[in-house]
């Protein structure tokens, strides 16, 4: 079972930085050249100076970083600077940290997502421990890992969900947030994120046997819980280094939901289109469609357009799915995402699991809008709208084993890791 426990955090002196607002920042992974640029010019503490790192050039004129240095000994030589200055400063006694994150999702709806960071044992995946429930690539766990063996710290968390019908683990905390936060900032897609530093020691307790018999299942952060795993077993790994940061959101929580990341294949020649016309009229039908994004339902739907009339494609057999998937359970035969890995992306258009990993001739788009308007522009040659999936739909799967298809976000918000930089720093343990 899972071992939740709380932590000494390494944060920011907000009094020496200005609040969280200058310091925080997307996730590493979806910042370009030009934001990370901006996130500098913001606060010379933004987190991204060590989640994001670049090694200064010789000679000290700009940064690169692909030349001229090493980034992962720069980000270590930040935060050694950082915490010898007391821009970052740790905490003496351990805490639970409660996180509120107020945001409106595709829908329209206004929802709030509740969450606690705590540092969890790092285990082998594994039924009653942690489950994965997404393919991971090597090319950003070496990255993590570089950055880890040179930081010694957890510089972001990794988010995973755990059940709790009646919600024992948010309610331990809830009466310990009446006052102001301890920290606030707003993200571009006008999230709030609201944090609170927990230390009573009566919620502690309450909070640690609320989960202590939880399966956590990781929604998003495989890289880097992978990366843990790894770094946990070698030689040179820092004390404590069996923990790695989490943060914990339960499965009932009100502010979870899924939302669906859309499919834009690209340079497909006539023969490829061809293809692609047959496998769809073989094992699909179609029906003209108002609405691109299908609802979710007991039936595998895909909504399809590719610069004609729009149409819903319904799935004319489940042993369609069977066939194509032999090895796969029920719950992942179910998946709209599998489901269209398998019959078009795969076994239409030839691409490899690699080709998919790698976005070869692949791209994805967060809003059916956004989609549509790539076609549109000629930027691809289809688009492939997919439903939202249930949180249980997620869950039923990993209980399976079974890793989901990559690229599906869980949950609207995007948790800045300045708003949540409580770095927690592995060599500081006692």
């Amino acid at each position: 079972m899972a071992d939740v426990r709380p932590l000494h955090a390494l944060h920011y002196d907000l009094g020496r930085v200005g609040g969280l607002q200058p310091v925080a920042a997307p996730p590493y992974d979806v910042i370009d050249a030009s934001q990370r640029a901006e996130l500098v010019a913001r606060s010379p503490y933004n987190v991204v100076e060590i989640d994001l790192p670049q090694a200064e050039r010789s000679g000290g004129e700009g940064s690169a970083r692909d030349g001229g240095g090493d980034p992962y000994a720069h980000a270590a030589d930040v935060l050694r600077g950082w915490t010898a200055d007391g821009i970052v400063v740790r905490d003496a006694t351990p805490a639970l940290w409660a996180l509120a994150q107020d945001y409106t999702g595709p829908d329209g709806r206004a929802r709030t997502r509740h969450g606690v960071f705590a540092r969890v044992r790092v285990e082998d995946y594994g039924p009653g421990r942690i489950r994965p429930h997404e393919r991971t690539h090597p090319g950003p766990k070496e990255d993590r890992l570089r950055l880890t063996r040179a930081t010694r710290a957890n510089l972001s968390p990794i988010f995973s969900l755990y059940d709790d019908p009646a919600g024992a683990a948010w309610g331990a905390l809830a009466p310990h947030l009446d006052a102001p936060p301890w920290g606030e900032v707003s993200d571009e897609d006008g999230t709030r994120h609201r944090l609170w530093r927990v230390e009573d020691p009566s919620a502690l307790g309450a909070v640690r046997e609320a989960l202590a018999g939880v399966e956590l299942l990781i929604a998003d952060g495989h890289h880097r819980y992978e990366t843990a795993r790894v770094y946990a077993q070698e030689p040179g790994a820092a004390p404590g280094s069996d923990h790695v940061l989490m943060c914990l959101v339960a499965l009932q929580d009100p502010g979870l939901t899924v939302f669906p990341t859309h499919r834009l294949v690209l340079g497909l020649d006539d023969a490829a289109k061809a293809a692609l016309r047959e496998a769809i009229e073989r094992d699909w039908d179609g029906e003209p469609a108002a609405e691109l994004e299908p609802a979710s339902g007991d039936s595998v739907k895909i909504g399809y357009y590719d610069g004609d009339e729009p149409r819903m494609l319904t799935l004319k057999d489940p042993a369609i799915a069977a066939a194509a998937l032999p090895d796969k359970p029920d719950a992942y035969r179910r998946l709209d995402t599998a489901v269209l890995e398998a019959l078009l992306l795969e076994g239409a258009l030839g691409m490899t699991e690699d080709d998919i990993s790698h976005l070869n001739g692949l791209d994805y788009a967060r809003t059916a809008e956004q989609a549509k308007a790539r076609v549109d522009a000629g930027e691809a040659d289809a688009a492939f709208f997919m439903a939202p999936t249930p949180v249980s739909q997620v869950r039923d799967v990993a209980a399976t084993g079974e890793n989901m298809p990559p690229s599906r976000p869980i949950s609207s918000p995007r948790s800045s890791r300045g708003c949540c930089s409580i770095l927690w720093r592995r060599v500081r343990w006692p």
